[in-house]
């Protein structure tokens, strides 16, 4: 990190958020950080109508289509890919670079990163067609409406912006649209990135989903806007039971479902410990700041001396819980084979969000003694990833966030997190592109619907995070 960005941090936010009055001249935009919102929403309107699931999707064709908007920007053909992994054999899977060539030589890139491809939703499920941009009530509802299309129109529309508006960076800025993030381990765009085009992507650092702001649900007031520091680790384990099965009209005490259920009800009813680490300890200090009430307190208290009854509070909160302990759970189910005939198999997946510091093997160990069964069967479904150290959190980094959060919303101050969650930063922060969550989205994330119905954002929350990442990226960025 050059020292010098701290310094030119202040002079950029206050150059970056002053109107500038449009030019006749079409080819160029204001450096409004608002400006052109009607080229936005029809760029998240196309971004989220091209179906990017798994069962049939396309990331190429999303790629395709940004690609195509980066062209009609000025963007050269030179600066702008369409890489897929051959391995899975999907074309359908291309994931999308675009480069903005800095002026400085001597400054390393930063880079934008979102993926594109989206949880699998189905129709019949939801109020409103998932794959149909809908506005209502003041909020955009679809499938990727938060996750993580937001911040890829985003990052899409202020590279048209800088292009057209004639910034130039000091550094350089990579978009990197990447396909694979929601489909475990099917294929995985950012590990092949890594992997295969490591130097396309170099940079000193990226900005990626895993943090955003937060509302009070009940009060509507934007709480604290969030920068993630550090993710939890990310592991499925099959969990199976075989027998020979036979004719349904002799049952007999060995069912294979009624074991695989068994060793479920044994897996919900378990309880991870409660750990804390320097980033989850100074995310409840400091929330318990600015809570009101008992819940406040519980937050002081567990932060500042572990106090059970505090914790017992808190873990009622699903949010809470996840934060603070590993947390495994049934996602997919699989048995049988006809309905007339005994179970040969059942097969569940399970999985596990585990609090740093702890290994895959040793929560597939767990898994085991929980269950305590040895006709079921737990092992890995892929290979362990590497874990990852938290990020630091420099006054390079950090203090730009301060400063704009404080602009922007004054008095909503900015809180480290750990993400529950699991993002790309797990295999782009190992491979030396130091990776921070943060959107400048504010929302509910009980109501959010992320991977769930109805998924949606709120329609100010969305324009405010598109006007705060357009600034934060020019402050980092540096240049004229």
């Amino acid at each position: 990190m050059r020292l010098t960005l701290l310094a030119a941090s202040t002079l950029a936010l206050a150059a970056c958020t002053t109107p500038v009055s449009p030019s006749g001249d079409p080819s160029t935009f204001s450096r409004d950080p608002g400006a052109h919102e009607a080229d936005f929403r029809d760029l998240y309107k196309e971004l989220i109508e091209t179906n990017t699931t798994l069962s049939v999707g396309s990331c190429t064709l999303a790629s395709e289509r940004m690609k195509a908007r980066l062209l009609a920007a000025g963007y050269p053909e030179s600066d702008l890919y369409i890489l897929v992994n051959p391995k899975p054999n999907r074309p359908q899977d291309g994931n999308f670079v675009a480069i903005l060539p800095g002026s400085d030589p001597t400054a390393k890139a930063i880079m934008l990163m979102a993926h594109i491809d989206v949880v699998e939703a189905k129709r019949e499920d939801w109020v409103r067609d998932p794959f149909v941009l809908t506005e209502e009530g003041g909020y955009f509802y679809a499938r990727g409406a938060t996750d993580d299309k937001a911040m890829a129109a985003i990052f899409t529309d202020s590279m048209i912006r800088f292009k057209r508006e004639g910034y130039k960076p000091a550094r350089t800025i990579k978009l990197m649209l990447n396909c694979g993030e929601e489909s475990a381990n099917d294929f995985i765009g950012a590990k092949y990135m890594v992997e295969s085009h490591l130097d396309l992507i170099s940079a000193e650092f990226a900005l990626n989903e895993g943090a955003g702001g937060r509302i009070d649900a009940e009060t509507g007031k934007y709480t604290f806007n969030g920068v993630q520091a550090g993710e939890k680790l990310y592991q499925d384990y099959t969990i199976e039971v075989t027998n020979p099965g036979g004719h349904s009209s002799r049952p007999v005490p060995d069912n294979a479902i009624y074991e695989l259920g068994a060793a479920l009800m044994a897996v919900q009813a378990y309880e991870f410990p409660i750990e804390f680490n320097a980033a989850t300890r100074g995310f409840f200090r400091r929330m318990g700041q600015i809570t009101p009430g008992q819940e406040g307190q519980d937050m002081r208290d567990a932060a500042d001396g572990e106090n059970a009854a505090a914790i017992r509070r808190l873990t009622v909160n699903p949010g809470y819980n996840a934060t603070l302990r590993t947390t495994c759970v049934a996602t997919e189910l699989t048995a049988g084979h006809a309905p007339n005939a005994l179970p040969q198999r059942a097969t569940a997946n399970v999985n596990c969000r585990i609090f740093p510091g702890h290994s895959q093997q040793e929560i597939l160990g767990v898994l085991e003694n929980v269950i305590g069964n040895a006709n079921v069967k737990v092992a890995m479904r892929s290979p362990p990833e590497t874990p990852i150290k938290p990020p630091p959190l420099p006054p390079e980094i950090l203090k730009p966030i301060e400063q704009l959060t404080e602009k922007m919303w004054p008095g909503v101050p900015v809180i480290p997190q750990m993400s529950t969650g699991a993002t790309d930063a797990r295999f782009t922060t190992p491979a030396g592109i130091t990776t921070y969550g943060v959107s400048g989205i504010f929302a509910d994330p009980n109501t959010s619907g992320a991977h769930g119905l109805n998924e949606r954002v709120g329609v100010k929350q969305l324009m405010e995070g598109r006007m705060f990442l357009h600034q934060l990226v020019k402050i980092y960025a540096g240049g004229e």
